[in-house]
């Protein structure tokens, strides 16, 4: 238990260093790149979609949006089923970055997974699933609310 422990510790290093090395190869800080993410991963979302999932202010949520416009990964869209709602979507230098710093990634991990079965990758899936938990509840009790 306590190799997994550790192993988990230092899973966590990692994504904190490749994190910020891709921070910085883009140019933006972290909370940018947390706020980019998102965008990403839907494809387009609200200020106030983004204020909640970064658990940041509106007004901080703005300026974040308005750095990662400045700095060409996003662009503001109207809604087009409710005009007056603006969406964040990801420009095509956006899609670039996202090829060029988390693609390879994907594949490493592809192929890393790749050498475990249908049934190992399951208890994987499941444990992976129950870590996540973990952190949530222990965000929780410290008083982050989810988004």
């Amino acid at each position: 238990m306590r190799d997994v422990a550790q192993q988990l510790r230092s899973l966590q290093q990692s994504f904190d260093v490749f994190d910020e090395a891709a921070a910085g190869r883009l140019g933006i800080n972290r909370t940018d790149l947390r706020c980019l993410d998102l965008v990403l991963g839907a494809e387009a979302l609200s200020a106030g979609e983004l204020s909640a999932a970064l658990r940041l202010s509106p007004a901080a949520t703005t300026t974040v949006i308005d750095r990662l416009e400045r700095a060409g990964l996003v662009a503001r869209t109207r809604d087009e089923a409710n005009r007056r709602r603006v969406l964040v979507t990801p420009t095509d230098a956006a899609r670039a970055a996202e090829a060029e710093v988390y693609l390879p990634v994907g594949e490493a991990g592809a192929e890393a997974l790749g050498r475990y079965d249908e049934e190992q990758l399951a208890v994987i899936l499941d444990f992976l699933r129950a870590a996540r938990e973990v952190q949530e509840a222990q965000a929780a009790r410290l008083g982050v609310q989810e988004g």
